[in-house]
């Protein structure tokens, strides 16, 4: 559970900071400022915080699967991104009103991870002042975060490369979301059900029929621009 959490923690990071490059320098240095004042306004809840009270919060299966929705609700806004992105990138006249939006929509994860990092430097440092530790990890995190986002725009300066790792990134971070585990048991177990045929062939009929509406509807289009 412990390696599956750093990993996803990891991936939370590397989306954070794909999102952060497509903003420019400025923005992401107020961001930066922000997470870092988040960081000080938690330092005493933080402090609050013991081992044994982490492990037993992330060994709720109930809060697992609520942060598992958010997960995967966060990588729904980031797929989302990424096509309007994609598709405004290859089609200039495809314009998505949502497409602002998005892009200025940082993410909620990083919040928690910040959190989290903080709790973890503060058990790993027991003998310094936890104040001290916050404000060095604010000022870390308002100097990282625009730095980082930055190398990362200069390192893959195609916007159609980034938006590809986002994707992919996003995609990571959806799938480790779905498989944490609590206690060896999936947070989304299969039900044991008998097989239902005709709950599958009601569901392959609906899928047919919309693929085929889905066909006539493009070729329909078409002829409309046609004779246009």
């Amino acid at each position: 559970m412990q390696y599956i959490l750093q990993i996803l923690i990891l991936f939370i990071l590397t989306a954070s900071l794909l999102k952060l490059s497509f903003w420019k320098w400025w923005q992401s240095a107020l961001f930066g400022l922000l997470c870092a004042g988040f960081v000080v306004g938690t330092a005493q809840w933080a402090i609050l915080q013991s081992k044994t009270q982490l492990a037993d919060f992330l060994g709720n299966t109930r809060v697992m699967q609520d942060a598992a929705v958010l997960i995967t609700a966060e990588s729904a806004l980031c797929f989302t991104f990424c096509f309007a992105e994609l598709r405004e990138l290859f089609d200039a006249q495809k314009r998505n009103r949502w497409k602002r939006l998005l892009r200025w929509y940082p993410g909620l994860l990083l919040f928690p991870v910040l959190f989290y990092l903080q709790t973890q430097l503060i058990f790993a440092m027991p003998g310094t002042d936890f104040t001290t530790l916050s404000y060095a990890l604010a000022g870390l995190v308002f100097i990282m975060l625009p730095m980082l986002s930055f190398l990362f725009k200069r390192l893959c300066p195609e916007k159609e490369l980034r938006l590809e790792i986002c994707f992919l990134v996003g995609l990571f971070v959806c799938i480790i979301g779905l498989i944490t585990t609590v206690n060896g048991n999936t947070t989304y177990s299969a039900s044991q059900e008998p097989l239902n045929l005709k709950a599958i062939l009601l569901s392959a009929g609906l899928f047919a029929a919309l693929f085929v509406l889905g066909i006539l509807g493009n070729r329909f289009k078409w002829i409309l621009k046609r004779k246009q």
